[in-house]
């Protein structure tokens, strides 16, 4: 019985973030459109622009090589094999022995650097100008990410991010306490940058001169173009929902219980779709900051990070 709801649990938060990172973007999307007055497209309009990409005919420019051609679906299996990972729905997995914040880290990382090397193997401008920038920001957010969450990880004693989830369920104190809430800040700071969001990007703008994630898939149409916008849909709700599990852990599953299954995915999906609201209504009254002061914005979240790891060994020691 038990095996039965941990291997449930996996494939649950596999299918909730493939299934669901559209509506995530989607209700976003219409967050930000209310806000502005307008009426919007619709929760549900990603899922009909993936259905119209799916039904084109792909286009491989002259000259790419397997690096363009295997990008998106790597980028895809890159944030699949994260979300049977990390503790969405349950800490009681059977794969959570695996889910070290080195491992997810470096996932997240893999699929940003395919996607740089697809835009530098199409040749042009565009695609190495935003292969550039991205691998600029990403040398600075994979660092942030890593300190913060390794802040949180010093009371539980671990790396494992199961475990860091448990211990911070049941003391709630940690997260409330100095190295929490700089570390809470630090990661909300590169989860805005790691997925392309305001301030630090634009994802609905094609200009030039301030794109980063646009430009690196200008060249690809059809599928691959379905997949690449699905594989960016799920990183933020992997994302999302990784900082809703380390700041608010409440209601994960922690044992093999039908029941607790259930309330963890109908929380899951109420926690993600509150960040998606509070960061849409965000970037609302946000304006998109000057492409040179981005390695400032993030070289303050690496330094907040820095600080939380420091607050979190002296304090912890202290105790």
């Amino acid at each position: 019985m038990s095996t039965a709801v941990e291997y449930a649990a996996v494939v649950g938060q596999v299918v909730v973030v493939g299934a669901g990172a559209p509506l995530v973007t989607g209700w976003m999307r219409q967050v930000r459109a209310r806000l502005e007055g307008r009426a919007g497209a619709g929760v549900f309009q990603p899922w009909r622009d993936a259905r119209k990409l799916m039904r084109k005919e792909p286009i491989t420019p002259v000259g790419t090589g397997p690096a363009f051609r295997t990008a998106p679906a790597l980028l895809v299996a890159t944030a699949v094999v994260a979300a049977a990972l990390v503790p969405l729905l349950s800490t009681d997995t059977p794969v959570s022995g695996h889910a070290d914040l080195i491992v997810v880290v470096a996932l997240i990382a893999l699929g940003t650097m395919a996607l740089a090397l697809a835009g530098l193997d199409t040749g042009t401008a565009f695609g190495g100008m935003g292969a550039s920038r991205e691998m600029t920001v990403a040398a600075l957010v994979e660092p942030t990410i890593l300190l913060s969450v390794f802040a949180l990880s010093i009371p539980a004693g671990t790396t494992n991010i199961p475990a860091i989830v448990s211990g911070a369920a049941n003391e709630p104190a940690r997260l409330a306490s100095p190295a929490g809430l700089l570390a809470t800040a630090a990661l909300a700071v590169a989860v805005l940058a790691e997925t392309g969001r305001i301030p630090v990007d634009n994802p609905s703008t094609h200009l030039e001169l301030t794109m980063i994630h646009e430009a690196m898939v200008l060249e690809y149409a059809g599928p691959d173009l379905a997949l690449v916008e699905l594989g960016a849909q799920m990183r933020l709700t992997l994302l999302l929902g990784l900082l809703s599990s380390l700041v608010v852990p409440w209601g994960i599953a922690t044992g093999a219980s039908w029941a607790a299954l259930a309330l963890a995915l109908v929380l899951f999906a109420a926690k993600v779709c509150l960040l998606g609201a509070v960061l849409a209504a965000a970037e609302v009254f946000w304006a998109k900051i000057r492409l040179f002061r981005v390695p400032e914005l993030l070289a303050g979240s690496f330094l907040l990070a820095l600080l939380a790891v420091t607050a979190s060994y002296f304090l912890g020691g202290a105790s």
